[in-house]
């Protein structure tokens, strides 16, 4: 996998919007947050526009993007929220010049759709917090994201849970949210699960849409091919009248049970405050022991 090439003191990001409008702020708040850094700003086209739930049309939002990609002056491109469209105008764009001159993309949630295109294509890519998650960050989500984007090691030792299922796996990380994933499953875009360690997480889903998409991932083959899964927040789930009877975690668990590979739950990534950074298409080594969990990056 191709590794973009990490920033510097001076270096620029783009912040784009590629799904959700968002037009409430002048995004001083992220300007601030980045120079902080020793970075430039340039605040794309799509951010403030306005169609509907959307930041434009796709065509406007392609158009900002392909900019971004283009402009050998932007070393990363920060997509401003999720929601959804990304999966609109991920076929408008055009790699040619990216594939040339790879740079980082940056987010989460709807920007799943960029991880796995870009991962198809075997470049790395940064999940992690936006800008519109800035005033609520934790300031460990925060640090993970610049040692990422700055090319710092990168490394998590988190506390021990009673569902994890324990062990050592070594492989490329993948994945992102769950919902997403499942939406991409048969397109040029879905990822290949082989050998791969997955990342999960998801937002908003009845708790029998989280069944039925991770049955989804098991008919498919991608279980069965994985040497590790991580899970992080499976945030505000909902259920119907009659309960389906599970929570998020526990149905994840009833369907991993089978596979003897190592499971971490309540990793801290996702759509909660401490939200940290990792690196897809990333080789990592994934241990999960009665002491607690590691999972360092190479």
């Amino acid at each position: 996998m191709i590794t973009p090439t990490y920033l510097k003191k001076g270096d620029t990001v783009a912040i784009v919007a590629t799904a959700r409008k968002h037009i409430d702020d002048d995004l001083k708040t992220t300007k601030e947050f980045l120079e902080n850094w020793g970075l430039k700003v340039i605040v794309g086209s799509s951010i403030g526009l306005d169609q509907n739930q959307l930041a434009g049309t796709d065509e406007d939002r392609a158009k900002d993007f392909q900019q971004q990609l283009d402009n050998q002056n932007v070393k990363a491109i920060w997509c401003v929220r999720g929601g959804y469209g990304t999966v609109r105008m991920v076929d408008l764009l055009d790699f040619a010049q990216f594939k040339i001159h790879p740079k980082w993309i940056v987010g989460f949630s709807d920007v799943t759709v960029l991880h796995s295109h870009l991962n198809t294509m075997g470049f790395q890519s940064i999940h992690g917090m936006m800008p519109v998650n800035i005033p609520r960050a934790t300031p460990e989500a925060k640090e993970s994201l610049r040692k990422a984007l700055f090319g710092e090691n990168l490394s998590y030792t988190i506390p021990f849970d009673s569902m994890n299922k324990l062990g050592k796996a070594k492989g490329e990380l993948v994945g992102g949210n769950l919902s997403i994933l499942y939406s991409l499953f048969g397109s040029e875009s879905a990822i290949d699960c082989t050998d791969k360690i997955l990342f999960l997480e998801d937002l908003d889903e009845y708790l029998y849409h989280i069944d039925r998409m991770m049955m989804n991932l098991k008919r498919n083959g991608c279980l069965e091919s994985l040497k590790g899964i991580v899970v992080g927040s499976m945030t505000k789930m909902k259920d119907n009248d009659i309960p389906w009877g599970k929570n998020a975690l526990e149905i994840i668990e009833d369907i991993t049970k089978t596979y003897s590979i190592p499971v971490v739950y309540n990793f801290p990534a996702g759509h909660i405050p401490d939200n940290r950074a990792l690196i897809f298409g990333r080789q990592v080594t994934l241990e999960v022991t009665e002491k607690g969990t590691i999972l360092n990056f190479e």
